[in-house]
């Protein structure tokens, strides 16, 4: 998905694989903590982003280039483009919002274009239901970096309201609901009954019913057959209240990859590692920090993050010697 949106929201093909249109990625910092585990800086070289920059930072004007946006649809995010637009900064504006965006919100945007003499260069809008993190082909997390909102704590403190749980659920359900329509599957959910999770489960139920039920704009469609019935098999989705284990946060184990994020503050799949170089000119240690990418391009990382750390030690032996 997130290929495609950056080559425009077309299907990529061998001519704009190996030509790819020259265009600028800017994004709000939701949207860079969902892209950079995935996408490196040479990858998105590689797909034609020359320039990549934060929605809120100072920028100049690029004519004749493609903008690609990639934000959450808030009412600040919006100003920002509606400002951006005023400005002039691009020619072509494509944008990609990570969740939905209300007809509200859209009014707006199109008031804010029709006032800046730019509703000609807004090219695309998209709804792309990506509000959720992938750290690896099987595991995804729901809480951006610096994120409280929808922590344990905030779920279980004392003094929260009915409107601030609402809005908790509202949030862990539309990222439940985008890893989905990502998938392109409806899940059987399970979940117990009298908690958190139990409100989870029946707010993503009644969700993934309403948009099955509205068969002309089905964000599941792919999956039915000929004859319009769901397949039946579909992945189990097992919602739980993480007050039910509390062992398993308090529990550190000893495999590789659960060290490297307790030790040594594994974040996003990237590790900063800090280097001694030497000696400075007044007799200090000389350090320097080299930044580290965990992920499935590592063969050494792949094969043993999920090891004990004693055999993980024997593997960096076995490879120093082969080397």
């Amino acid at each position: 998905a997130l290929r495609q949106m950056l080559n425009l929201n077309q299907q990529e093909t061998k001519a704009n694989t190996t030509v790819p249109t020259w265009k600028i990625l800017i994004y709000d910092r939701v949207g860079q903590d969902i892209i950079s585990p995935l996408i490196s800086i040479k990858e998105l070289r590689e797909l034609g982003v020359t320039l990549h920059m934060q929605l809120h930072s100072d920028r100049d004007a690029i004519p004749e280039v493609p903008a690609i946006y990639f934000c959450a649809p808030t009412d600040e995010n919006l100003g920002r483009i509606g400002q951006d637009l005023q400005n002039g900064l691009y020619d072509v504006y494509h944008l990609n919002f990570i969740s939905p965006i209300s007809r509200q919100k859209m009014e707006d945007l199109a008031s804010a274009a029709l006032t800046a003499g730019a509703v000609a260069n807004i090219h695309k809008v998209f709804d792309q239901y990506l509000n959720f993190i992938t750290l690896e082909d099987d595991l995804f997390v729901l809480r951006h970096q610096n994120s409280d909102v929808i922590s344990y704590h905030a779920i279980n403190r004392g003094d929260v309201k009915d409107t601030e749980m609402e809005s908790i659920m509202d949030t862990i359900v539309d990222s439940l609901f985008s890893v989905f329509v990502t998938l392109g599957t409806v899940p059987i959910i399970r979940c117990p009954r009298g908690n958190a999770a139990e409100m989870v489960a029946k707010k993503l139920d009644k969700k993934l019913r309403e948009n099955v039920w509205d068969t002309r704009n089905s964000l599941f469609q792919g999956e039915a057959t000929g004859t319009g019935h769901f397949t039946f098999q579909r992945p189990l989705l097992i919602v739980l209240d993480r007050s039910v284990d509390m062992a398993t946060p308090l529990h550190h184990t000893w495999t590789y990859q659960a060290l490297a994020h307790d030790v040594l503050e594994l974040a996003l799949n990237r590790l900063v590692v800090e280097e001694n170089v030497g000696r400075s000119p007044a007799g200090g240690a000389r350090a320097k920090t080299r930044a580290c990418e965990l992920n499935n391009n590592d063969r050494f990382w792949s094969q043993h993050k999920g090891s004990p750390f004693p055999r993980v030690a024997e593997a960096i032996q076995e490879e120093l010697e082969q080397y």
